[in-house]
């Protein structure tokens, strides 16, 4: 298995960054071809997902929804202030799975990667495992 890394930086919470450049980019310079690749967020306050990457307002109506699914509730108990963050961040997922083929991405149309920011701003890590 190869694999590679790279890190972005996130300007606020509940934030969305398309990063189906960022991995198409690491894709050519290693080289890879045919395969699977995995993408892995490991942050316990981050998550990956693929979604409609065409109109931007799928972007503001997916962190409205999230914020309705788990909002800052007063009851929490963690110390850090952030279970919202954590609760988001497990409904989404910290990895994703794509098909590589001739070094591109395997996806639909309207489809891109993106990097989920739920307790930023912060510096984050992007994984990509290649086989």
């Amino acid at each position: 298995m190869e694999r590679t890394k790279f890190s972005i930086k996130t300007n606020s919470s509940n934030e969305i960054v398309d990063i189906t450049k960022l991995i198409e980019s690491a894709i050519q310079k290693s080289g890879w071809n045919d395969g699977f690749l995995l993408i892995s967020i490991p942050h316990t306050t981050a998550a990956v997902t693929i979604n409609e990457n065409y109109d931007p307002d799928v972007k503001t109506d997916f962190i409205f929804s999230m914020r309705k699914i788990s909002p800052d509730y007063p009851q929490f108990k963690h110390s850090e202030g952030n279970s919202d963050s954590h609760v988001k961040a497990s409904l989404v997922g910290r990895s994703e799975t794509i098909a590589v083929i001739n070094g591109e991405l395997q996806l639909g149309r309207w489809e891109g990667v993106w990097f989920c920011e739920f307790d930023g701003p912060r510096t984050r890590d992007v994984q990509l495992f290649f086989k």
